[in-house]
């Protein structure tokens, strides 16, 4: 039996190559973009409504929670900070 680890460097490579990269890159995006929709909902809020928030169109709320469309920092931020009323921040190692 594989550890995930080692499924991931047969699938994807060992860390460090192009295709790892981007699957990782493509992991977090998923993972950002899901913890984006979670907090709306638990906000109880509809995507129309964080829509209106950012005075935006639902249609692009719903592109970034699916993960359809690349968001800038500064978008992000506000999606977050304003639309949803939470905190955000990053840490580089």
């Amino acid at each position: 039996m594989k550890t995930f680890e080692e499924l991931l460097d047969t699938t994807y490579g060992k860390p460090g190559t192009a295709k790892r990269n981007n699957f990782e890159s493509q992991a977090w995006l998923h993972t950002l973009c899901s913890a984006i929709k979670d907090i709306r909902k638990e906000n109880g809020l509809t995507q129309e409504d964080l829509a209106r928030k950012l005075g935006t169109k639902k249609s692009y709320i719903s592109r970034i929670e699916n993960g359809k469309c690349d968001v800038q920092l500064s978008t992000l931020f506000r999606i977050v900070e304003v639309g949803l009323e939470k905190k955000i921040s990053f840490t580089i190692e």
